[in-house]
């Protein structure tokens, strides 16, 4: 059988919707396919056309890598996993599904990348690109895999792409590339913040003269990594830019290129999604796209579900959904300029110190602390902030509504 990976016997790790991703890409392309999966297979759903892989379930082996050119592994699979230390005893190239998507596309990409707001930037980078004319969509960790978007007939694709996606690519070089900002987070997974961030340059480590990565000037530790970048460096801002610089004024995004530029005034959203449509123009002049397409796709934005959408208003109280806020800086950026606010945090800390979120006490009304992390919560905010423990979600909502008063929020930001 043809195709660019004729001849190579891949083992997928984990058959979860990356997996099968990787998979279907892998088989399409002329590999034999094997998955290895840690649940039994009489538990596993195969999808449509997938009929026949060979799949050995109930936990991963080293026999599983036995003829194997090639591992493709999940994100659920932590680079420490004794797995990857098999195929490396094996000396076997070890990929991750953005290396697919890599190897399969041959039109341009920009690629996101950041510890907040990558999927929020990435769509309305690919509505810039829409209402500029080109055939694109977002895809990667936005929840549509880039090895399957990689094969629709797309002329450029935004991809969002994670740490642990990042730190298995080998052949990724985006046109347009953007590091958002950095702070703590999956140390679960990286073990330490600079694995972590030596796994998010990666997005750039390819980048050569005629392509450009975009960063942060507020963010300190993003600025310092993105100017390690081997290509053009332009910046976005948190707040007004300077020249040759986007950023916000008021509601709206803005630019400075030889005048001010108006850039789009989202739909909805707080400050956090404003600065995200401000590194999705960066990102977008970047790529050469007409401001008034810029302008036309920001304009018509707003922010996905649970990021910062008020889902209930009961008795004067808010609730507000920001369940995509799973580390504390995400956490602090969805309190900004709040006051009197319950707090629902808490769920599995992933290794990270919560201790930043103690700088929030003074904006908080209360907290409700939820999951493994909740005793380090209780420790964290007693004698500064009214907490309770609730063993549920519906627990959780009760406790914050008690806790709360007529005109303030109750926030999910787990933190």
């Amino acid at each position: 059988m043809s195709g660019i990976f004729a001849g190579e016997r891949a083992v997928v790790v984990g058959f979860g919707a990356s997996g099968q991703a990787a998979a279907s890409a892998l088989a399409a392309e002329g590999a034999e396919v094997r998955v290895s999966e840690a649940r039994a297979v009489e538990a596993l759903s195969i999808p449509p056309g997938l009929e026949g892989l060979d799949v050995a379930g109930g936990g991963h082996r080293p026999e599983h890598l036995d003829g194997a050119t090639v591992v493709v592994l999940s994100p659920g699979v932590t680079e420490h996993a004794p797995v990857v230390a098999w195929a490396r005893d094996r000396r076997l190239r070890v990929w991750s599904e953005l290396e697919l998507g890599a190897r399969l596309f041959d039109g341009p990409v920009i690629a996101v990348t950041g510890t907040n707001g990558k999927t929020s930037t990435t769509e309305v980078v690919a509505a810039a690109l829409t209402a500029a004319g080109l055939t694109a969509r977002a895809c990667g960790n936005v929840g549509y895999p880039f090895s399957t978007a990689a094969t629709e007939g797309f002329e450029v694709l935004a991809v969002e792409c994670s740490s642990f996606q990042l730190r298995f690519t080998e052949t990724l070089r985006p046109k347009v590339s953007v590091l958002l900002n950095l702070a703590p987070d999956h140390l679960d997974w990286h073990e330490t913040f600079s694995a972590y961030a030596e796994a998010k340059a990666r997005i750039f480590r390819l980048q050569r003269d005629g392509d450009i990565h975009v960063g942060n000037r507020d963010d300190s530790p993003a600025a310092e990594v993105s100017h390690g970048a081997p290509c053009e460096v332009r910046w976005f801002r948190e707040g007004l830019p300077e020249a040759g610089q986007t950023g916000i004024d008021g509601g709206g995004v803005v630019g400075l290129f030889d005048g001010r530029l108006e850039l789009g005034r989202p739909r909805g959203g707080g400050r956090p999604f404003l600065v995200d449509c401000a590194a999705a123009a960066a990102a977008g002049l970047a790529f050469g796209l007409a401001p008034d397409a810029i302008a036309r796709a920001i304009g018509s934005a707003s922010p996905g579900p649970h990021r910062g959408s008020m889902v209930a208003e009961v008795d004067g109280v808010r609730f507000v959904d920001d369940s995509k806020a799973t580390n504390p800086g995400a956490a602090l950026a969805a309190l900004e300029g709040k006051s009197g606010v319950v707090l629902i945090a808490g769920g599995l800390a992933k290794g990270l110190d919560l201790s930043p979120l103690a700088s929030a006490a003074s904006s908080l009304r209360g907290v409700v602390a939820i999951g493994q992390a909740a005793p380090v919560l209780v420790e964290l905010f007693d004698g500064t902030t009214p907490v309770r423990v609730a063993s549920s979600m519906e627990e959780a909502v009760e406790e914050a509504f008690d806790l709360s008063a007529p005109g303030g929020e109750v926030l999910l930001a787990p933190g």
